[in-house]
């Protein structure tokens, strides 16, 4: 670990906590690092949790939910598995569970893996029974899965070594060290060596993926204090499908609450189309009220924390939003 590398990445995180954007992120961070902290208990309890609807039925549905089911049906029936990171549980997706719900998405599952994992390769075996039993009980033989923080690096590694693509449409990670972290160094113990940058896990996780069929949604921020550098939670690998977004002023934690990454998510799997293209007239916007204020704004109008929002095909490309 160079110390020119740890000091530059910290000069990173500081001019993009010293802006307006980045205080207000700071702040966002630490209210939802708190109300997971309460939440927190409440994740624990069973192994899996599950947002089903049953049949096709729609009179019932308000009419953001409809919206998707009539437009495409079968994305919206098609299951999504939420993977949370270390020492974490499914209470971090809280907020993107609902959202996905509100958005016209039925099936969705999310689990919880000991938090004394401590091997991302049998960690991934694990993940791929989840899935495959996920496969065999709905018939989708496909489905999606996002991930945070490590979880995404499970979820990656099960695709691209294990064959999970064969299972897994689209595979979103938020803040996931994909090239590791210098914070790994900070404890020394089987699991953060394989997160440490340049370790043995990462050079396979490098190494060439034949004819992999998953696209990859990926998601980091300037002001993520887990990933260091904060640009290592990018994914690039000439051989994935990969489209970047890089925000703004959002930390570690408020990824999965974030309403433009809620947003995108859902409209990019709201596409089935393996290009990774990331528009569709399938997904209703959702009023989001600013407290203090009357006025209202869709996902879909212009955000602080985004910088252009044209959707990329282009191998590893980034979309930056501020």
């Amino acid at each position: 670990m160079s110390p020119r590398g740890v000091a530059a990445a910290v000069g990173e995180v500081a001019g993009a906590l010293l802006t307006p954007t980045g205080l207000a992120g700071a702040a966002l961070e630490a209210t939802w690092m708190g109300l997971h902290l309460g939440l927190y208990p409440l994740g624990l309890l069973g192994a899996r949790a599950s947002n089903r609807r049953e049949g096709y039925r729609l009179g019932h549905l308000p009419p953001s939910q409809r919206g998707l089911a009539i437009q495409n049906v079968e994305a919206a029936e098609t299951p999504i598995l939420l993977v949370h990171g270390m020492v974490d549980n499914r209470s971090i997706f809280t907020v993107l569970r609902r959202g996905l719900v509100r958005r016209g998405f039925g099936r969705l599952e999310t689990i919880n893996y000991s938090i004394f994992t401590d091997d991302i390769r049998a960690a991934a075996a694990d993940l791929g029974a989840e899935v495959e039993r996920i496969v065999e009980e709905t018939g989708y033989e496909r489905i999606h899965v996002i991930g945070h923080s490590m979880g995404g690096l499970i979820a990656r590694y099960y695709v691209t070594r294990l064959g999970g693509d064969q299972h897994v449409h689209t595979l979103v990670t938020l803040g996931t060290p994909h090239q590791g972290s210098y914070l790994a160094y900070s404890w020394n113990n089987g699991l953060t060596r394989q997160l440490r940058p340049g370790s043995a896990l990462m050079r396979e996780l490098a190494a060439p993926v034949k004819d992999c069929q998953t696209r990859f949604l990926v998601y980091w921020s300037d002001l993520d204090q887990v990933v260091v550098p904060q640009r290592n939670a990018a994914l690039h690998h000439r051989d994935l499908n990969v489209h970047n977004i890089e925000l703004h002023g959002v930390g570690h934690m408020s990824l999965p609450v974030t309403g433009t990454v809620v947003h995108g998510i859902s409209t990019a799997l709201a596409h089935l189309d393996t290009s990774g293209a990331t528009v569709t007239p399938g997904v209703s916007s959702l009023e989001t009220r600013r407290s203090g204020s009357s006025a209202a704004r869709t996902p879909t109008e212009p955000d602080p924390q985004m910088r252009q929002i044209t959707p990329r095909k282009a191998l590893g490309e980034t979309t930056r939003m501020p």
